[in-house]
């Protein structure tokens, strides 16, 4: 039995980090939404990989997909849109509406139970807001760090913003992660 397994193991580095990155998005689904998330790792990898690679472009570009707020809007849209998909697959129309209302009180409360609705509405809009904002300002502050720092080394032609390069590697990864975490968080 042990001797089926060895021709399973993937030898190319390139192939083993991909497989790590498979294995960090299916913790991801599963930790925040439970059992149920495995199903939602094909929309979550494209996610990150499609966020990743745009925030990677930003490493070697003056500009990038995501320091673009436009780019980052429709990303979101996206995801947000999908969110309420799903849940209108899970629940139904009605019993997903209806999850905006909050918890159902009395006939008395009718107002109280309004406002919550209306807040839940709101707050579901601004989840677009969020995550194109967020990213945005990362990705696009990171680009004016590196022209702010590379100004400095004018006098002397010394490109000084190279050396914030590992930290904007580090905010592509992190900003890929937020984007997908919270995402997999809207959809538990």
């Amino acid at each position: 039995a042990k001797k089926d397994l060895t021709g399973r193991v993937f030898k190319n580095p390139i192939t083993q980090a991909f497989e790590q990155l498979y294995l960090f998005i299916e913790n991801m689904c599963v930790g925040a939404i439970g059992g149920r998330g495995r199903k939602y790792i094909p929309f979550i990898m494209t996610l990150w990989m499609v966020i990743f690679t745009g925030n990677v472009l930003a490493l070697f570009f003056p500009f990038s997909p995501t320091a673009d707020i436009s780019f980052n809007l429709g990303m979101a849209l996206i995801a947000v849109f999908y969110v309420q998909w799903q849940g209108i697959k899970q629940n139904g129309f009605f019993g997903h509406i209806s999850h905006f209302a909050g918890p159902k009180l009395g006939l008395a409360l009718i107002p109280i139970t309004g406002m919550i609705f209306v807040v839940e509405i709101i707050s579901e809009l601004m989840k677009n807001v969020s995550l194109s904002l967020r990213l945005f300002g990362n990705i696009h502050g990171g680009h004016l760090a590196v022209e702010a720092m590379n100004k400095l080394g004018e006098p002397i032609l010394v490109p000084i913003g190279a050396f914030l390069l590992p930290i904007k590697l580090l905010t592509c990864v992190v900003q890929a992660m937020v984007f997908t975490l919270l995402t997999c968080v809207y959809i538990s």
